[in-house]
């Protein structure tokens, strides 16, 4: 049953060799099931910067090899990377996704949106000592000292998704509706609820908004 969650797929192309190498190199001397599942988590949550101005149509730039590459992606293309580092290391993986209430958003995007319930927010769920753990690796830890938010943290043995207050005890996101887990990333799914939800950003002529996330937040703070 776990077999599927270990195999190489279209987007968590867990062979590619610059996956392989990231994911090896980060465990390193990581001796227990544990230890490699944190050590993971905190390489994809600080290497790579969240940023939700990254999603792109192309699906090319969904792939793990892709993120790791560029960098820079938002809460899906960060939990691919997750998934992908895992299967790479002998670690099922598998993906999650949930509508979500975030207030760690900035004005404009806030405005542009026109909510502030993120749709599809990725996380993903790792394999360890014999129960599925749920990670979610996309607020790096630059960006929460920039909205003055506790990083995310992830021990290996509990569920680390709700990222529910900021430093001065004030709820920034509640969970609404999950979607359920996947063994691979489901892009027409994600792309009708983007549609439903954010439709006037992808009509006829325009386009998904380009910016620098943190310093957008660094200029509202």
């Amino acid at each position: 049953m776990k077999d599927q969650y270990l195999q190489p797929t279209q987007y968590i192309d867990s062979d590619a060799p610059a996956i392989i190498e990231f994911a090896q190199s980060t465990i390193e001397d990581a001796g227990t099931e544990v230890e490699r599942g944190v050590k993971l988590y905190y390489a994809v949550r600080d290497a790579v910067r969240y940023d939700p101005y990254a999603i792109v149509p192309d699906p090319r730039a969904f792939k793990a090899s892709s993120v790791l590459a560029a960098k820079v992606g938002f809460c899906i293309q960060k939990a691919i990377l997750l998934a992908a580092v895992a299967r790479a290391v002998g670690m099922p993986s598998r993906l999650g996704f949930a509508d979500v209430r975030n207030h760690l958003t900035t004005k404009r995007l806030r405005e542009l949106m026109g909510t502030d319930v993120f749709t599809f927010h990725g996380y993903t769920e790792m394999y360890i000592e014999e129960k599925w753990v749920k990670a979610t690796p996309a607020f790096n830890r630059t960006l929460c000292e920039r909205f003055n938010v506790r990083p995310l943290e992830f021990d290996g043995k509990n569920d680390s998704i709700f990222h529910p207050f900021d430093m001065e005890g004030r709820q920034h996101m509640e969970y609404l509706r999950d979607h359920g887990h996947f063994a691979d990333f489901p892009m027409k799914r994600m792309v009708e609820a983007f549609m439903e939800h954010y439709g006037h950003l992808f009509q006829e002529g325009s386009a998904w908004p380009h910016g620098d996330f943190e310093q957008e937040a660094l200029a509202d703070g």
